[in-house]
C-alpha cells in the first residue's frame, strides 16, 4: 500500500463532476479520481476546516462512530475495475478491526475528518496512476516556473501529456492520455 495526500485542488468538469488528487509520499505519482459535487464539497469543507453550522452526511457518521467508541484507522483505495475505483473503510471497534466497503469519495472525506491516513494499493497506482508535476525541472526561466503553478490539473495533465512524447515515455503518455478522456 502507497501512502497518499489529498491535493487541495478540484477541477470542475462539466459543471457536475470534480477530480480529487492523490499525491503519493514514496514517489512522484499521483492518483486522479473523479468524484461527485457533494462529495466534493464535503472533501473541500474537512481540508479547509470550515465550520458547518449543522453536521454534513460524513460528520454525522463520525460522530456516530466515536459516540460509540469506534475509530476509523485508515482508508484504502483498493481496486479499480471497469474504470471505477474501490475503497475500504479501515475501522477499529473494542478492539475489532474491521474492514467496509465505501466509494473513495467517502473514504477519503472520511479519513480526513478522523485524521487517519490514505493508502492505495500498488496495482492501482500502477494503473492510473500519472506523474504531475507542478514545477518544471527545467532550468529556463522563472516566468515558465510561475506559469505552471497556474495551470488546471487538466492543462497540467495535457502538458505531462505532451512531454511524455516528446521524450518518448509512450507508456506514460497512455496513462496520462486515459485519465484525460476521463476528465473529459
Amino acid at each position: 500500500m502507497i501512502p497518499v495526500e489529498v491535493v487541495n485542488s478540484f477541477l470542475v468538469n462539466m459543471g457536475k463532476e470534480f477530480v480529487i488528487l492523490l499525491k503519493s509520499k514514496v514517489d512522484e505519482r499521483t492518483l486522479p479520481i473523479s468524484i461527485g459535487q457533494l462529495e466534493a464539497q464535503s472533501i473541500a469543507i474537512a481540508l479547509n476546516k470550515l465550520p458547518f453550522p449543522r453536521p454534513l452526511t460524513h460528520d454525522l457518521f463520525k460522530n456516530v462512530l466515536t459516540e460509540i467508541n469506534c475509530t476509523l484507522t485508515s482508508a484504502l483505495i483498493n481496486d479499480l475495475t471497469d474504470e471505477t475505483f474501490f475503497a475500504r473503510l479501515v475501522i477499529e471497534c473494542d478492539g475489532i478491526t474491521k474492514e467496509i466497503d465505501s466509494r473513495p469519495s467517502d473514504a477519503i472525506a472520511m479519513a480526513l475528518r478522523f485524521n487517519a491516513p490514505i493508502f492505495v494499493d500498488e496495482k492501482v497506482m500502477d494503473a492510473a496512476g500519472v506523474v504531475v508535476t507542478e514545477n518544471s525541472d527545467d532550468t529556463e526561466t522563472n516566468d515558465d516556473e510561475s506559469d505552471d503553478t497556474e495551470l488546471s490539473p487538466l492543462e497540467t495533465l495535457q502538458k505531462q501529456l505532451e512531454k511524455a512524447i516528446n521524450e518518448e515515455r509512450y507508456e506514460d503518455a497512455a496513462k496520462i492520455r486515459d485519465e484525460i478522456n476521463r476528465m473529459n
